[in-house]
């Protein structure tokens, strides 16, 4: 009979031989990121929120069209920026309020693309103050992985709103702003929108499970191990695949 640990590195073996990553280039994928997230409820409130991710040149950054829905986005709809979130096709407005996305590349090199959101149940915790927390696995990905940052800075349109947040998220992959919403930043844009979608659900059962009863943490030991086996990218990859696969039977043509 195999061992625990046997199994484990079985698995592991098979999700490395066994799939294969996405094969849709950044453009798409940041099409289909928007559009999953719009049909998850992210993009309720209109145009607040955004999607960026890292371009093929140090120091550039894809970002949607001020005025384009995520429910609407195609490839056109996107654009590059600098550094300095400056169009750089020279007549393209991005998003003013992406500008603190620029603080968290900067402080981190391995994040790739950046999720901000105000889904219902997240800015429900946000507006009474309450952190997420790890009670059920599929909570698990944000334990010790999600800051929450307890006082809201403002308006993130200035340079000092990109410091705040950066310096909040600290390193984690996750962050909950009072009285505003979430934060994602995944090392693939793949990891940044699963896990904004799992952030969004997990929320809404924490607030019907603390209507209910008492909530009760997942141990530690096992909080941790169930994260690391849900943030290898092959899951949030296939989990990106899923929704993807949705969001192209509800519109085929999205892409072109």
């Amino acid at each position: 009979m195999q061992s625990d640990q046997d199994i484990k590195d079985a698995v592991d073996r098979d999700l490395r031989d066994k799939t294969a990553p996405a094969a849709w280039n950044t453009v798409e994928q940041l099409v289909l990121a928007c559009r999953m997230l719009a049909a998850e409820g992210h993009w309720a409130n209109g145009l607040a929120g955004q999607i960026t991710a890292r371009g093929e040149q140090p120091g550039t950054y894809y970002t949607l069209k001020f005025g384009i829905g995520a429910d609407e986005a195609v490839p056109q709809s996107f654009i590059l920026t600098d550094d300095d979130l400056r169009a750089l096709d020279g007549e393209s407005l991005p998003n003013p309020a992406t500008r603190f996305h620029l603080w968290v590349y900067r402080a981190n090199p391995k994040v790739q693309c950046i999720v901000h959101t105000h889904p219902a149940a997240v800015s429900a915790l946000s507006i009474i103050g309450q952190p997420l927390v790890v009670a059920g696995m599929d909570a698990t990905p944000f334990f010790e992985n999600c800051g929450f940052l307890e006082e809201w800075p403002g308006l993130p349109i200035t340079n000092d709103e990109g410091r705040i947040i950066s310096e909040a998220l600290a390193g984690r992959k996750a962050l909950l702003l009072a009285h505003h919403g979430l934060l994602t930043a995944g090392a693939t844009i793949a990891e940044a929108a699963a896990l904004a979608i799992w952030m969004e659900q997990a929320a809404a059962v924490q607030l019907r499970a603390a209507a209910a009863g008492t909530i009760k943490p997942v141990p530690a030991h096992l909080a941790r191990e169930s994260r690391d086996f849900l943030l290898k990218p092959q899951i949030t990859d296939l989990t990106f695949q899923y929704f993807a696969r949705r969001v192209l039977r509800a519109d085929p043509d999205c892409l072109t």
